[in-house]
C-alpha cells in the first residue's frame, strides 16, 4: 500500500518565481538559483506549472508543442539542469500535463484546418443546427460559447475553455497513444511527477445535447470512459515507474474521485478537488461574493476526508494555487491578524488525511494584489468577466472589488524575495506589477525572524515527517457544528494527534470532551499547556499528541 502521506509538493508558477536574466519574466535558472531555499523549507516535489511551448493566451495552458520548453523559460539544457540540481537538493519534479486541449496554434490543429482527415479526428467537431447556430448552447469556461465554427468543413470545434484551446478527441485511440508517448518523453528526462489539468473533462459523450439547466458541465464533467482512459495512460506510461500523479478535478463528485484516486484502481495517485474554494461564491456563481460559509467549509473538508479514506484513495490538501485568491486574504485577515491567521489555515490543511501543496508565497503569507486598474490586470479570464460585468451596468468599483476578491492573478504576482526594487524578482519591470507590501512581506524578512509564517510552516513538513500518525492515521471530526472552531483528530493505533483552529479573529471558549494526556507539538502563539477548558486567541490554532504510556 501507497504511503503518499510522508511527501509535501511545493507548487512554483515559473512566470512569476524568479527572473535570472532580466527580461521580467520567471524562468528556470531563476528555480534554480532558489533551491536552497526549497530544501530548507522541506519539500519533496516542485509541481511546475505549465511550461510548454505555447502562444501564451492562457499562460501556457494553451500548448503548442509538449516536447518543448517555451523559451520564455529557457532552453531545454536549462529544464535538465534543474531536474539534476533539484534531484541533488532531494527534490523530484512534477510536471504540469494540459491534456483535455491543445493551443489551435499546435501542429495537430493547424495540419486539421488544412484538411488532413488524420489530425481533424484529433479534435472534436459537430455541425451546427439547422437555425444556424452552434452545436450546443454550453457555456465556456472562460465565459461565451464553446463552439468555433470552421468554414473549410462546414462544422464547429469544441472548446471549453478559450476560443485558442481546442479539446482533444480522446475516443480517438491515435489520441490516447500520443499523450502517453509525451508522458514517457519526459520521464525520460528524468520528471517523476505528473499533474493532470482538468483531467475529468477528457472524455465527452458520443451525443452532445443542449443544456437548459446550466452552463452544460453536467453532459461533460466525469464522461463515460475516463477511468478507463486513465487506466490506458497509467498503464502505458507513468505506472511503469509509480510515479506521483495528481489529477485536477473540475465540478466532479466524490464518488469518482475515490476511483480516481482509489488504492488499487491504477488511474492516480490523487486528486484535487475545488468544492470547499466554492464557499464564497453566492449562488456558486465566482463573480459574485460574500462571505465564506464556514459550516459548509467544514462540512465539505469532513465529507472528503471520510469518503477518500473509506477507499484508501488520497486527496490533495490545499487552500492556494495560481487560479485561487490567496487564502489568507480569503479566509483569513491579511490586515489585523496576517501572521497568525495565515499560521492557522496552514495548520487547519497540513494536519488532515492527504497530500499537502504549499503554492508559491503561501508559505511567507502573501496577500491578494488588490490592484486599482484594469490595466494591471493580465489573466483572460478576469478581463473576459472585466467586459461582460460591465455589459451589464456594473458600476466599474463593485467590478475591481470583485477582482480584487477573485482574479487568478492575486496568485500570480512576483513571489516577493526582499524589499529590493520589484521585490527582488527582477531587474527588470515584471510582466505582472509586484504587490506593494512586498516590503513587509518577504523572504528575506522571513527567514530573519523566528516566528514568522515559513517556520512555521517547515515546522508542519517536520511534523509530517516524523510522525506517521500525521501520514497515515485517520481522520475524525470533533465538535463539527462548532460555530467558529475546526476541530478534528487524527489517530493511528493508540496515538491521537489534536487539532484546534480558530477560524476567526475573537477569543472562543472551548470545553475538550474526552480529555486525553495531551502534549503541545505546535501552536501560533508559543507554549500552551493542555487543559480540558480553554480560550482560544484570534485565529489560534494549536496540535497536541497523546503521551506515550509509561
Amino acid at each position: 500500500m501507497h504511503n503518499y502521506g510522508n511527501k509535501v509538493i511545493y507548487q512554483i508558477y515559473p512566470k512569476s518565481y524568479k527572473d535570472s536574466n532580466g527580461d521580467g519574466i520567471g524562468d528556470f535558472q531563476g528555480i534554480i538559483e532558489k533551491l536552497d531555499y526549497l530544501e530548507q523549507l522541506g519539500i519533496d516535489y516542485i509541481w511546475l506549472n505549465a511550461c510548454f511551448v505555447s502562444p501564451q493566451n492562457d499562460n501556457g495552458y494553451d500548448v503548442q508543442d509538449y516536447y518543448n520548453i517555451d523559451p520564455v523559460y529557457g532552453s531545454m539544457e536549462d529544464f535538465d539542469a534543474l531536474v539534476k540540481e533539484a534531484k541533488a537538493h532531494h527534490i523530484e519534479i512534477m510536471l504540469d500535463m494540459v491534456f483535455n486541449h491543445t493551443s489551435t496554434a499546435h501542429e495537430w490543429f493547424q495540419k486539421a484546418l488544412q484538411g488532413d482527415k488524420k489530425y481533424k479526428d484529433y479534435y472534436i467537431w459537430r455541425k451546427g443546427k439547422e437555425d444556424g447556430t452552434p452545436p450546443t448552447n454550453w457555456v465556456s469556461k472562460f465565459g461565451g460559447n464553446t463552439w468555433e465554427y470552421v468554414e473549410r468543413y462546414d462544422a464547429y470545434y469544441l472548446h471549453l475553455y478559450d476560443v485558442s484551446q481546442a479539446d482533444l478527441n480522446w475516443d480517438n485511440p491515435e489520441v490516447r497513444d500520443e499523450m502517453a508517448k509525451i508522458v514517457n518523453f519526459w520521464m525520460d528526462k528524468g520528471v517523476s511527477g505528473f499533474r493532470f489539468d482538468v483531467v475529468n473533462l477528457i472524455s465527452k459523450p458520443e451525443v452532445l445535447e443542449d443544456d437548459y439547466q446550466g452552463d452544460g458541465r453536467r453532459f461533460y464533467t466525469d464522461g463515460p470512459h475516463v477511468h478507463e482512459y486513465l487506466r490506458q495512460l497509467n498503464n502505458a506510461s507513468f505506472g511503469k515507474i509509480d510515479a506521483l500523479t495528481v489529477g485536477e478535478m473540475s465540478s466532479t463528485s466524490l464518488e469518482n474521485c475515490v476511483k480516481y484516486a482509489g488504492e488499487n484502481r491504477q488511474e492516480l495517485s490523487s486528486v484535487f478537488n475545488f468544492h470547499h474554494l466554492k464557499v464564497d461564491y453566492k449562488n456558486k456563481n465566482k463573480w459574485d461574493i460574500q462571505e465564506f460559509d464556514f459550516q459548509e467549509l467544514k462540512d465539505l473538508l469532513v465529507t472528503w476526508q471520510v469518503g477518500m479514506q473509506e477507499y484508501d484513495a488520497w486527496n490533495a490538501l490545499f487552500w492556494c494555487n495560481h487560479d485561487q485568491p490567496r487564502v489568507v486574504s480569503r479566509f483569513g485577515n491579511d490586515r489585523t491578524y496576517p501572521k497568525e491567521s495565515a499560521k492557522m489555515l496552514a495548520t487547519a490543511i497540513h494536519m488532515l488525511r492527504g497530500i499537502p501543496y504549499i503554492y508559491q508565497g503561501e508559505e511567507i503569507g502573501m496577500t491578494n494584489a488588490y490592484f486599482t486598474d484594469i490595466k494591471e490586470y493580465r489573466d483572460v479570464e478576469s478581463l473576459n468577466y472585466y467586459k461582460i460585468l460591465k455589459q451589464t451596468g456594473m458600476s466599474e468599483a463593485k467590478i475591481m472589488k470583485i477582482l480584487q476578491e477573485r482574479s487568478r492573478d492575486n496568485a500570480r504576482t512576483p513571489m516577493q524575495w526582499d524589499d529590493s526594487i520589484h521585490a527582488g524578482f527582477s531587474e527588470a519591470t515584471p510582466w505582472i506589477q509586484e504587490i506593494k507590501n512586498y516590503k513587509e512581506i518577504n523572504v528575506k524578512h522571513a527567514l530573519a525572524d523566528k516566528d514568522s509564517v515559513f517556520y512555521h510552516y517547515k515546522k508542519l513538513i517536520e511534523l509530517r515527517k516524523t510522525y506517521p500518525v500525521i501520514q497515515q492515521g485517520s481522520f475524525e471530526v470533533i465538535a463539527k457544528d462548532h460555530p467558529e472552531l475546526f476541530v478534528y483528530k487524527r489517530i493511528l493505533g493508540d496515538t491521537e494527534v489534536l487539532v484546534i483552529n480558530n477560524f476567526y479573529g475573537k477569543q472562543v471558549d472551548y470545553k475538550i470532551e474526552q480529555a486525553r494526556n495531551y502534549e503541545l507539538l505546535l501552536s501560533n502563539y508559543g507554549e500552551r499547556p493542555y487543559t480540558d477548558n480553554m480560550q482560544l486567541q484570534p485565529y489560534e490554532s494549536l496540535i497536541y499528541i497523546t503521551k506515550p504510556q509509561d
